[in-house]
């Protein structure tokens, strides 16, 4: 997860108190100032006294935020985000068990950073779901490497209108006695939440 922080923002002179929330890609602004702003189009991020100040599409912003967490959020801002693979925990000494469509860019991007793709086995357990019905499927097929406690990631469509979601991705494979540790955005139409067996 992110940094978040209540503070009051400054956008073009007009001032409103926010909830800001940095979740790689994004810097999210909610409250009285609503705003999505990618980071990766923020420009000229510098710490001033309780300040975090910088400009998105030529517009200056300003978050009052105090002295050391300005400088906190300015790093984080300006250090350039972990690739997807390593996000996932994809690397040139593990196979990664594929299960599901590789349907998205992104991810096929990372996957070429496995030392091998299987169809059934692997030290990393990725599944792409888009229904419970996906979900269950994935849980039954992976659940003798679940409980030899290798790690799965479910990644599926965000946003309204999908048959699944965070919170019931969560509910049905809390069921099945694994848990989530974290939870990663895959680009801007997918997320993804990782699960391992829980500690007896």
């Amino acid at each position: 997860m992110g940094r978040e922080a209540t503070c009051t923002c400054i956008w073009n002179g007009k001032k409103g108190t926010v909830k800001a929330l940095i979740e790689p890609p994004d810097l999210i602004l909610r409250g009285e100032l609503r705003h999505r702003i990618p980071i990766a189009r923020i420009q000229a991020v510098k710490a001033e006294r309780d300040q975090l100040r910088f400009t998105i599409e030529g517009e200056l912003v300003s978050l009052l935020l105090g002295s050391a967490t300005a400088a906190k959020w300015a790093d984080t801002l300006l250090k350039p985000p972990p690739s997807l693979a390593r996000k996932l925990g994809i690397s040139a000494d593990k196979t990664v068990w594929m299960i599901g469509p590789v349907d998205e860019p992104n991810l096929k991007a990372a996957l070429t950073e496995a030392r091998s793709i299987s169809r059934r086995n692997g030290e990393l357990i990725l599944a792409r779901i888009d229904t419970p019905a996906d979900l269950q499927s994935a849980l039954m097929r992976a659940a003798g490497q679940l409980r030899s406690g290798v790690p799965i990631w479910f990644i599926y469509r965000k946003g309204s209108g999908h048959r699944l979601n965070e919170n019931l991705v969560r509910s049905i494979a809390l069921e099945t006695g694994i848990v989530d540790t974290k939870v990663a955005a895959v680009s801007t139409g997918f997320s993804a939440l990782r699960f391992v067996k829980c500690k007896s």
